[in-house]
């Protein structure tokens, strides 16, 4: 007797309607659990770990001590200023999450199958349809879960779906070559072009990134490239350069997003109980991305400040 494999199960922290941010038209967002870089400036930081994790809300807790209670683990414990989880102990279980009735713990990750995912896709038919939209896949790194990735947008093929697929490149090529014909359009992250600035501030070397974008220009694909405009890190004329002659030699980029450092991440990262390392760090000013936008317009490139 023939035996179905299981479909593919995938950990997606967040599904986004009506997003106008991440490619044409009215766009439903997947954000996908697990991420291979440790970029300082990262807005996501629960998307790094690919394992569910429990987030809190210190401003909604009462102290009631039901998670303390809950957990098997004993992981959590009452102090003076509310409950306490100890890292070493956690196993991000999620036993705690439903005891607490203000809502001050929350998981951060849930399974679904590609065929729950598109039957919530699905919904949005009617918008994607009016507005030229779709449905990308963001993150995290969706290419850490390549074999979910890869059913979740067969799934939306056979739907007639308009894909998008934001990553940061970074991963074995194979990955990429393998979904390629079911994705419309790839955003495509270039953090620094410096390599070993992008290794001190991502943790990873650019390397694999650029030649994987090489290669899925050489293949015909559509890409838009995004750069995070972060001041003192990456923000100068010889970064912008730098881009600038790579993206000249490439004609499958459409577009280069320039997307302005902000620090709305700041109270995740509290949350999370994790450092937030650019706290003091700004937010470029309208004039200075307005002078990157035309320095590398220079180089007969199309650049849109934001995404």
């Amino acid at each position: 007797m023939m035996v179905t494999a299981a479909p593919p199960t995938g950990w997606i922290f967040d599904i986004r309607r009506y997003s106008l941010h991440d490619g044409p038209g009215i766009r439903t967002t997947v954000f996908l659990k697990g991420c291979p870089l440790d970029c300082w400036w990262c807005h996501n930081p629960e998307s790094q770990s690919p394992q569910p994790e429990i987030i809190v809300r210190e401003h909604l807790c009462t102290q009631c001590g039901e998670c303390v209670r809950a957990c098997p683990q004993e992981a959590v414990s009452m102090t003076p200023q509310g409950p306490h989880t100890d890292p070493a102990l956690c196993t991000r279980c999620g036993e705690c999450v439903p005891f607490c009735a203000p809502g001050a713990r929350e998981q951060v990750g849930q399974p679904y199958t590609p065929q729950a995912l598109a039957d919530i896709l699905a919904r949005d038919i009617p918008f994607f349809d009016q507005s030229g939209g779709g449905v990308t896949f963001s993150g995290g790194e969706p290419l850490l879960q390549a074999e979910f990735l890869s059913a979740a947008l067969a799934a939306c093929k056979r739907l007639e779906l308009r894909t998008a697929v934001d990553t940061s490149g970074f991963a074995p090529w194979q990955r990429l070559e393998s979904i390629a014909p079911q994705v419309d359009l790839f955003l495509y992250d270039l953090k620094v072009q410096d390599e070993g600035a992008h290794r001190r501030f991502t943790g990873v070397s650019n390397q694999l990134i650029l030649e994987n974008l090489r290669r899925l220009n050489d293949r015909g694909s559509r890409i838009i490239v995004r750069l995070p405009v972060i001041p003192g890190l990456n923000d100068t004329p010889a970064e912008a350069a730098a881009l600038g002659s790579l993206c000249r030699q490439l004609d499958g980029i459409q577009r280069v997003d320039l997307l302005p450092y902000h620090h709305t991440a700041a109270a995740k990262y509290q949350r999370l109980g994790r450092e937030y390392r650019l706290p003091d760090t700004p937010t470029p000013s309208p004039d200075h991305l307005n002078a990157l936008a035309q320095q590398l317009r220079a180089y007969g490139i199309a650049v849109q400040i934001g995404g």
